[in-house]
């Protein structure tokens, strides 16, 4: 998993970015390139989870869009808040599993009564956790 890909986006009302994590390791603690190319590939699949929302009732939305031999899988919670995962080439199984891991940690900052659902989760006790679920799932 040297030179995997792998972006974690929490994406709020108004499709505000509330959380964003590079989850891919990288070798020599150096910051991996592309990280703009992400970034807009993960706006630019908005348009197809916004679309996908409506026409299913599960969270799960599934791979959402493609770009070159990048995938944009989603989860759309009750409320709209969306997580998008850029990767290549995952398991659908395992990536669902991410988000439903990820969408309890998620419930949990919710319930924060100082919590607001405009600003950024800024907490690294999230961003740790997110970490982790992300080692968990994802090793090779």
């Amino acid at each position: 998993m040297s030179n995997s890909v792998l972006t974690f986006v929490i994406v709020g009302h108004d499709d505000h970015p509330i959380f964003e994590s590079d989850l891919a390791p990288k070798p020599d603690g150096r910051e991996t390139q592309g990280v703009y190319l992400h970034q807009f590939v993960l706006h630019a699949a908005l348009d197809a989870v916004n679309e996908q929302i409506w026409t299913t009732t599960n969270m799960h939305l599934g791979t959402v869009d493609k770009f070159n031999n990048l995938m944009v899988a989603a989860y759309a919670t009750a409320a709209h808040v969306k997580f998008l995962l850029l990767h290549d080439g995952k398991n659908e199984e395992i990536i669902r599993l991410f988000f439903k891991d990820v969408y309890d940690v998620y419930v949990r900052v919710c319930m924060n009564p100082f919590f607001t659902t405009v600003g950024r989760i800024s907490s690294p006790g999230f961003g740790q956790k997110v970490r982790i679920l992300a080692k968990t799932h994802f090793r090779t």
